[in-house]
C-alpha cells in the first residue's frame, strides 16, 4: 500500500529513481514503466475486486435475507447475512500468507492469476447457488464457503503495484499517486449500485428474487477477466520485476515480519480506523437501515448513494492535492477529527426522514473520500524496506478487520436493539483510534 507522506522523517526512503548504476542507464532500463502506467494498474486491478466486493455487500441486504434465511424475520436474516459477509475479511488474511507462499515458489504471474481465478469463480459461483427453499442449510454452507474463498483470493490478489506506485512517486506528489488505487471503491460502487437500482426499477419483486439478483455476479466474472489480463500485462514485464527487485518488494515470512515489525502493523492497521469504520456506515449500513425501517424506494436510496460515490470519487482525488500540500498525517488527523463530528449527527440524520438520510450519505461519502483517499497502507513508510511488500498487505487485510469486517453486522444490531446512538459510539471510536495511532506513530517517530 502506499505509504504515509509527511516533511522529513521517512521522505528519505523514498528515492524516485533506483541508486544502483548512472542516472542514465537507470532512466533507460525503467522508462518503460511510468508512475502513469502503474496507476492504470492500480486503478483497473481494485476497482474490479470493489466491484465484487459491493456485489455482494448490497446483494447481503436485499437478497439473501429473503433467498438464504426466509425461515428468520427480517432484521435477523438479515444480521446473518451480515454474518456471513464478515467471513472475507477473517479469511483475507489468511489469503495473503497463502498467497505469499505461492509467490514464493511459483512466481508474482502464477500467484495473480491463482488468486483472480479464485475470486472470479468463488464470486460467479453465488450466481448459481440454490436458496434455502430449494437446498436447505447446505445452500448457507455453500455461500459461506464461496463467500470464504472471495477472503482468500482478495488476500492474494496483493500484487505490489500500490507500494510501487507510492515508491516511484515524485516526491512532491506521492499523495496524489496514493489516492490513484482508491478511486477503485467509489468506481465500484457506482458500477454496482447503479446494476441492482436498475433491476430492481426494471423486474418485479418476484422476478428479482428469482433470477435478477445473480446478473450482477456474472458480470463480476466478466470484469475480473478483463482485470486479470490487465495486471498481468504489467505484472509479467521485465521492468516490472526489476523495480520490484530494487525496491526490495518481496514476500517475507510472517513470523519474521511480527517478531520485527509488529508494532508497524498494529499501528498502521489503526491509523486509518476512522475511515474504515465509516467506509460501511456510508454504503451497506444505511441501506439495510432504509430496508428495514424506511418506506421510501430502494432504487431510489441507492441512485442517492451512486451520486454519493460520484462525490466521493472527487473528494479522493482532491484528497491528492490537500496531502500533498498539508502532509498525508495531517490530513488523516484531521479528516478522523471531521469524521468523530460526523458521528454526533448519525441519529439525527437517519431519523430525519428523506432529507436527513441524503445529507448524511453525500456528505458522508465526501467525508470518506478525503479519508479513504489517503488511508491505504497507512504509516508503511516505518517498514524496513524488506518487510514493505508483506508489510503493507497484512496492514491492510487488519484494517478491514478490524475497521470494517463486522461494522454491518455491529451497526445493525445495536442500532435496532438499542438505537442509532450506538451507530455514533461506534463510529467516533474509530476515529478515536485513528488519532490515538497517528499521535504513537508521531510520538515513535521523534524518539526514534
Amino acid at each position: 500500500m502506499p505509504s504515509i507522506s509527511h516533511q522529513g522523517g521517512h521522505n528519505a526512503e523514498f528515492p524516485l529513481r533506483s541508486n544502483t548504476g548512472s542516472t542514465k542507464n537507470t532512466k533507460e532500463d525503467h522508462s518503460t514503466i511510468a508512475p502513469g502506467e502503474i496507476a492504470i494498474g492500480v486503478v483497473i486491478g481494485r476497482a474490479s475486486e470493489y466491484f465484487d466486493f459491493f456485489v455482494y455487500a448490497i446483494a447481503s441486504v436485499l437478497v439473501f435475507p429473503s433467498v438464504f434465511f426466509p425461515f428468520a424475520p427480517r432484521l435477523e436474516g438479515t444480521l446473518y447475512a451480515f454474518t456471513i459477509f464478515a467471513f472475507a475479511f477473517l479469511a483475507r488474511p489468511f489469503g495473503t500468507v497463502i498467497f505469499m507462499t505461492i509467490q514464493h515458489r511459483l512466481g508474482r504471474e502464477a500467484k495473480l492469476t491463482m488468486a483472480l481465478v479464485l475470486l472470479g469463480f468463488s464470486t460467479a459461483g453465488i450466481a448459481f447457488v440454490p436458496t434455502f427453499n430449494h437446498l436447505g442449510t447446505a445452500a448457507i454452507v455453500i455461500l459461506s464457503l464461496l463467500r470464504i474463498g472471495q477472503g482468500i483470493a482478495l488476500g492474494g490478489a496483493w500484487d505490489g503495484l500500490p507500494s510501487l506506485l507510492a515508491l516511484n512517486a515524485p516526491q512532491n506528489k506521492r499523495g496524489w499517486y496514493a489516492m490513484l488505487g482508491q478511486l477503485g471503491a467509489p468506481i465500484g460502487f457506482m458500477i454496482a449500485g447503479s446494476i441492482f437500482a436498475f433491476l430492481i426499477s426494471n423486474t418485479s419483486a418476484e422476478d428479482f428474487l428469482v433470477w435478477g439478483w445473480r446478473y450482477p455476479f456474472y458480470v463480476a466474472f466478466a470484469i475480473n477477466v478483463v482485470a486479470l489480463f490487465a495486471r498481468l500485462r504489467l505484472v509479467s514485464t521485465n521492468e516490472y520485476a526489476r523495480l520490484l527487485d530494487e525496491r526490495e518488494l518481496e514476500p517475507t515470512k510472517v513470523t519474521e515480519l511480527v517478531s520485527s515489525q509488529g508494532r508497524n502493523v498494529l499501528i498502521g492497521a489503526l491509523a486509518a480506523l476512522a475511515s474504515y469504520a465509516l467506509f460501511h456506515l456510508v454504503t451497506v449500513f444505511p441501506l439495510s437501515w432504509i430496508t428495514l425501517y424506511s418506506p421510501r424506494s430502494l432504487s431510489n436510496f441507492l441512485y442517492i448513494q451512486v451520486g454519493g460515490a460520484a462525490l466521493m470519487a472527487l473528494a479522493v482525488v482532491a484528497s491528492g492535492v490537500i496531502a500533498d500540500k498539508f502532509g498525508r498525517r495531517n490530513t488523516l488527523g484531521t479528516l478522523a477529527l471531521m469524521i468523530a463530528v460526523l458521528s454526533g449527527f448519525v441519529p439525527t440524520l437517519l431519523d430525519g426522514g428523506e432529507r436527513g438520510q441524503n445529507i448524511f450519505i453525500l456528505l458522508g461519502f465526501v467525508l470518506l473520500g478525503l479519508s479513504y483517499g489517503q488511508a491505504a497502507g497507512a504509516v508503511t513508510a516505518n517498514f524496513a524496506a524488506k518487510y514493505r511488500y508483506t508489510g503493507a498487505a497484512l496492514t491492510s487485510d487488519l484494517a478491514w478487520l478490524v475497521g470494517a469486517g463486522f461494522a454491518p453486522l455491529v451497526a445493525l444490531g445495536l442500532s435496532s436493539h438499542f438505537g442509532l446512538e450506538y451507530v455514533s459510539l461506534y463510529l467516533l471510536s474509530g476515529a478515536a483510534c485513528s488519532l490515538a495511532a497517528l499521535s504513537l506513530n508521531r510520538a515513535l517517530e521523534i524518539r526514534d
